[in-house]
């Protein structure tokens, strides 16, 4: 399962203690979004920043990049690990690209995609 919960954490308590006080809806619009949903969407840990919009991010939230670095860092560590630990990190003697492209040309989806696993980006 993907941890997003770093960067949730960082990019509320930043938003929350701005000198603005944003709310999500004006930090979606600040950073191009339509409405708070995306922001929202972060801040409950179910999908990160994409990472054309972290700089834009650390300078509207004043978030240095070593704050957002070690948030994301913290973030995929956690996500490797429970990954590895869930016993589905194991690649058995078939090779696990050659099967997800067999499923993909199969289904014509791919596994992260269908089951969300994958890097989401807005």
């Amino acid at each position: 399962m993907r941890c997003f919960k770093n960067i949730a954490y960082l990019i509320r308590t930043k938003r929350i203690n701005h000198p603005k006080g944003y709310s999500q809806s004006e930090l979606s619009n600040l950073l191009g979004y339509k409405n708070g949903q995306f922001i929202s969407n972060v801040e409950r840990a179910l999908c990160n920043i994409p990472l054309k919009m972290l700089k834009k991010v650390s300078e509207v939230l004043d978030i240095s990049s070593e704050e957002l670095k070690d948030a994301i860092l913290k973030d995929q560590e956690e996500t490797l690990n429970n990954y590895l630990s869930s016993g589905s990190g194991k690649v058995n003697t078939t090779s696990a690209s050659h099967t997800e492209n067999e499923s993909t040309l199969a289904t014509g989806t791919d596994s992260m995609a269908a089951t969300g696993t994958g890097y989401r980006s807005f």
